[in-house]
């Protein structure tokens, strides 16, 4: 089941502009393995010079749990082929659900050479964010039949939800945006 994913857009601009949250800071996170100095810190730590490499069989695994059921618009990841060659995933399972023995496959994603942030969309059956208390990323090969794997960034994204005053109208003028807030 491989899906198209999108590398042509950076999830910290789609950030910026407000079109989604980044929620991984919510949650708790964990690795199947890792090489000492390189773990889930590295993972997180906004630097696409660190990664996280594993340190064992495949599948490789990243638990993220969240406290409360959280939707999940997209899954962000940094690979870089050409610095990682062997070590880059080629095939990634997407698996949610609420703890580690009731998870559903999602999505699977090949990846070709990837260079750069690909993008995975999490959806339920109608298309809609995936709510659920727990992602599981599953490097299940990569290229070149690599044994470990290295991940250089991580990001999960959810929908930016319509607070209580974006129902009211937005003002143009001076004197109105004046008088718009509430103290």
């Amino acid at each position: 089941m491989a899906t198209k994913t999108d590398t042509s857009q950076d999830p910290t601009k789609l950030e910026r502009m407000g079109k989604v949250r980044e929620i991984g800071d919510l949650a708790v996170w964990s690795v199947s393995s890792c090489k000492p100095g390189f773990g889930v810190d590295q993972l997180r730590d906004g630097s696409l010079d660190t990664y996280w490499q594993s340190d064992g069989p495949q599948p490789h695994l990243v638990n993220i749990q969240f406290r409360k059921k959280t939707a999940v618009k997209s899954l962000c990841l940094y690979a870089d082929y050409k610095s990682d060659e062997s070590y880059t995933p080629n095939r990634i399972s997407i698996r949610t659900g609420t703890h580690f023995h009731d998870l559903q496959e999602v999505e699977q994603v090949e990846l070709s050479e990837p260079t750069g942030w690909v993008i995975i969309p999490v959806q339920d059956k109608s298309l809609q964010p995936q709510r659920t208390f727990m992602i599981q990323i599953a490097v299940l090969s990569n290229h070149q039949n690599g044994r470990d794997t290295h991940m250089r960034q991580i990001k999960i994204h959810a929908p930016v939800e319509d607070g209580p005053m974006s129902k009211f109208p937005k003002f143009s003028s001076l004197d109105c945006k004046m008088h718009s807030c509430i103290r």
